[in-house]
């Protein structure tokens, strides 16, 4: 008989957790004042030689100073836009840790390997987001962390770009039958680790599982965040 593994208190409390400005322009006030200047010296230029000169000059340097203006509100909106994209995975400002909040994950049995589950997790944020070590499972109320696969340990952390998926598989049951206390479950529950083992990395997620539910026994094993679906249902 195997024996489960207590559920750690601090994965138990990332498990419950959940995925739980108004700007305003300021006005030139010199706005008004930098109108009525302009509008008086093309008033004066008139009244003198060479007032078409000085006119030009004067509309010339207007319209220069309204291009200017606009070219910065251009640029400046350009320079938001490209910000928001995340440039270098390696920046630490450019990477979150992946979890309920920026995410969205889906757990459904595949038909091969017999007995198998995939989890897939999708980034949904605008930064890159990690999936680090393994996910935490809990089916219904289950107080023992399944154990991890070791060999399918990954050489680096799985990094996710925006839009990018990452993938556990899970072992629900052995197919031999030698598993025990087999059980149907309708509820699993997805937690995150943080950067350390065993650590909170964030809101739990909620995957609906199939209506009929699925079936685990003491055998239930995962894998690592891997980035190949392949690769994930190899175990």
């Amino acid at each position: 008989m195997r024996k489960y593994r207590a559920l750690p208190v601090a994965l138990l409390a990332a498990l419950a957790l959940t995925a739980c400005q108004d700007g305003t322009g300021t006005q030139d006030e010199g706005a008004a004042a930098k109108a009525e200047s302009a509008s008086s010296a093309t008033a004066k230029a008139e009244e003198t030689p060479g007032a078409t000169g000085a006119t030009d000059a004067n509309s010339g340097t207007a319209t220069g100073a309204k291009g200017g203006a606009s070219g910065t509100a251009t640029d400046a909106k350009g320079g938001n836009s490209r910000a928001a994209k995340p440039t270098d995975p390696a920046d630490p400002a450019n990477r979150v840790s992946c979890n309920g909040s920026n995410t969205t994950v889906t757990a459904k049995p595949v038909p091969r390997p017999l007995n198998h589950m995939l989890i897939t997790v999708k980034n949904t944020g605008s930064k890159y987001c990690d999936l680090t070590y393994y996910p935490v499972l809990r089916f219904d109320e289950m107080q023992w962390v399944p154990r991890p696969i070791e060999d399918s340990q990954p050489q680096a952390v799985t990094t996710l770009a925006p839009g990018e998926s990452g993938y556990a598989g899970v072992v629900l049951s052995a197919a031999d039958g030698s598993g025990e206390h087999g059980r149907t479950s309708h509820k699993l529950t997805v937690g995150f680790q943080g950067r350390t083992p065993n650590s909170g990395g964030g809101p739990s997620a909620l995957p609906k599982l199939p209506a009929k539910g699925v079936y685990y026994d003491s055998s239930l094993t995962v894998t690592y965040w891997l980035r190949d679906m392949d690769d994930a249902l190899s175990y």
